[in-house]
């Protein structure tokens, strides 16, 4: 049989501040704080029932204190904790993957012992007409330049293999080192033996034939 004092009276005011604000003890913040508008909206302009909302109001958040100073988690606090481990993790932001550019493949030069085969064709007509030209540029010429001379003949050696080997690399490879080697020889062969007598050329005309004839001879027959 239970106590008169624990029954209330009809129509009488509810006694604890959940009961007086209309939630339960499992009501989150949020809810109480809603839980308190609203009853602040349906008290209206009644002070005397502001002031109750006011005061179970503050009776819950001084019993929700005390329970977290004695170290007791609330019954909300435990409703919090599992409807945030049933609720779904937030999703996370995709950050935009940055454009991949294209990166351009470069062909290592290939380094290997040269091909010989004598020209032939429109290759063999534009060796043969243009080191022509140009050696006789250098011997009935005794006064222009030498190195002007060889500077296009080399020119015209890297022409020569580009258009057999379609390796432009190459091509300025070979056509300078005929030059240097060339040159060498030039040198050699005008610092031993000298001026020939009656011989209509002068130093630098002889120290550049070996360089153009080697020049020739590569354009002639590299492949």
């Amino acid at each position: 049989m239970s106590d008169p004092s624990d029954q209330q009276p009809p129509g009488a005011e509810p006694s604890g501040p959940y009961e007086r604000l209309g939630i339960t003890p499992e009501a989150s913040f949020e809810e109480v704080q809603a839980a308190k508008q609203a009853r602040l909206a349906d008290a209206g302009d009644d002070p005397l029932a502001r002031s109750r909302v006011e005061a179970a109001y503050d009776a819950l958040l001084m019993e929700r204190l005390k329970q977290r100073q004695a170290g007791k988690v609330s019954t909300a606090a435990r409703t919090a904790s599992a409807r945030e481990q049933l609720a779904p993790p937030p999703p996370r932001l995709a950050l935009p993957a940055l454009p991949q550019l294209p990166m351009p493949k470069v062909a290592a030069p290939a380094i290997g012992m040269p091909h010989f085969a004598l020209a032939e064709g429109q290759d063999l007509a534009l060796t043969l007409g243009g080191f022509g030209l140009l050696l006789g540029l250098l011997l009935l010429l005794p006064n222009a330049s030498v190195e002007l001379i060889l500077a296009l003949t080399t020119a015209l050696c890297v022409v020569c293999l580009q258009r057999r080997r379609r390796r432009f690399l190459a091509a300025v490879g070979w056509g300078f080192a005929a030059l240097t080697v060339g040159l060498i020889l030039g040198g050699l062969v005008a610092g031993a033996t000298g001026l020939p007598a009656g011989l209509p050329l002068t130093d630098q005309q002889i120290q550049g034939l070996p360089a153009l004839a080697l020049l020739f001879l590569v354009s002639l027959l590299v492949a």
